[in-house]
């Protein structure tokens, strides 16, 4: 059995503890399960992610003082950046937030600021708070939205002449049981019934505006919905449908959402971990005009939130002095000391990403537990075809993939997509309708079928 980072915990007082922490070396193994290659950038997470653990054990008035160390992945697209920071952030069950910083723009400027990522990832917080809150009371609501469905199904009878109420009672507590019995064997799934349930909507107060009012939208919008008096309306829905929303409503009565905000907040700035994409696009060029004369101003608007600023959302104010941000790039244009100097200090490690080899792209399509042949397999099992995928052919898959990624631009493994699609094109077309339900891939129907791909020079019509 694998052993995996147990829940992150919020005390009574507030502190973020993990219980039990992987090591290093555990954190790349479990990475290895996912990601082909790139060591150095394993290395570089997993010290971070166990460095919050370690701060987490120092005294508490040195914890505070101690910084995340920021990582910049430096290297073509399609070789993992964005793969390992995913799977680095469900390992440790954090909040985790991946944003394009292309996205953003200076303040003055039509656009998203980038104080608006830090309420995202608070919105995620909050919501993962909340599903693990809901789960802790997930019992007792299924309970009680059992109670409440019986009520609708067998409403309170009216009182009978020459019967005594303790009769009455014990033969309708006698029928409730008979119905529960069968709601609980499924034999009333197939049954209506109506609900009446509250109509969430809140009329929609936009804000025209440049940047930094999207508070003030929530703002109205929440005013708006607590002025007017909450909406009912009535479904009719089937049963199973109906307990999930009875349970659902009765989960959310029983979770304290004062201390779910609390808690998420906390979580938020202790674990919090966004992933700053594209972020060489944003690097400054020699032009003071056109669409580079914001480019500069997004790295200065940037600087305060990855240095550590108080940014209000609508849940209150979030600190992100803690927050982890592991921003990536190609560079293929700048390079990492075009950004602001500021900046650069603030990401002190930096990790180069390896152009994948014939030798990784094999590993890809076989190794990892989502791998790309497996999920195949699996798809076209579905309409009963079985593929067997030959290990001549899965070396040429990988040989034209490497070769098609050095004659035109390097997407990494994302050129295994294509190549899979056109590959397995005909058989995903006639799959529902043959006879043969067992298809063998060879080496020989790998080049028949891919040849055209590294005939045409151009090849415009492959690149994704």
């Amino acid at each position: 059995m694998d052993k995996e980072l147990e829940k992150i915990s919020v005390t009574e007082d507030g502190e973020v503890l993990g219980t039990k922490m992987l090591t290093p070396r555990e954190i790349v193994k479990e990475l290895d399960k996912y990601i082909i290659g790139q060591e150095d950038a394993k290395r570089s997470v997993a010290i971070a992610l166990r460095n919050r653990w370690r701060r987490q054990q120092v005294p508490p008035e040195l914890r505070d003082e101690i910084a995340p160390k920021n990582i910049i992945m430096i290297g073509p697209t399609g070789v993992g950046k964005t793969e390992i920071a995913r799977r680095l952030a469900r390992l440790a069950n954090s909040p985790f937030l991946k944003v394009e910083a292309t996205k953003f723009t200076e303040v003055g400027y039509v656009g998203r600021d980038v104080e608006s990522m830090i309420r995202d990832l608070c919105e995620l917080a909050v919501n993962m708070v909340k599903k693990e809150e809901q789960a802790k009371v997930e019992k007792k609501a299924r309970e009680l939205a059992e109670e409440r469905l019986l009520d609708l199904l067998l409403p309170a009878p009216k009182k009978q002449e020459g019967l005594e109420e303790k009769e009455q009672e014990e033969a309708q507590k006698g029928t409730r049981e008979r119905l529960r019995a069968m709601l609980r064997e499924g034999k009333l799934d197939k049954r209506y019934v109506e609900l009446e349930v509250t109509n969430t909507q809140v009329p929609i107060v936009e804000i025209f505006s440049t940047v930094g009012l999207e508070e003030v939208q929530y703002t109205i919008q929440e005013m708006f919905g607590n002025l007017f008096p909450q909406k009912k309306k009535k479904r009719r829905v089937r049963i199973p449908e109906a307990l999930e929303i009875l349970t659902q409503e009765e989960s959310q009565k029983l979770i304290d959402m004062d201390k779910v905000i609390q808690n998420a907040i906390r979580l938020t700035e202790q674990n919090g971990i966004i992933f700053l994409d594209e972020i060489d696009k944003i690097a400054g060029s020699e032009g003071g005009y056109g669409p580079d004369v914001s480019r500069e101003g997004v790295q200065r608007d940037l600087l305060p939130i990855v240095e550590g600023s108080t940014v209000l959302t609508k849940y209150g104010m979030v600190k992100t002095d803690h927050i982890l941000f592991i921003a990536a790039g190609a560079f293929n244009i700048s390079k990492p000391s075009d950004l602001l100097p500021e900046l650069q200090g603030r990401f002190p490690i930096r990790v180069e990403l390896d152009s994948l080899t014939k030798e990784d792209f094999f590993k890809i399509l076989t190794e990892p537990e989502n791998a790309l042949i497996k999920q195949y397999k699996e798809l076209l099992k579905t309409e009963g075809i079985e593929v067997i995928f030959e290990e001549d052919a899965i070396w040429e898959i990988a040989e034209i993939a490497s070769k098609v990624n050095e004659q035109t631009e390097d997407i990494g493994a994302r050129r295994l997509h294509t190549i899979m699609e056109k590959l397995l094109d005909d058989i995903s077309f006639e799959a529902p309708d043959m006879e043969e339900k067992t298809v063998r891939i060879t080496k020989e129907y790998v080049s028949s079928k891919l040849e055209d791909i590294l005939e045409d020079e151009n090849l415009s019509r492959y690149i994704l």
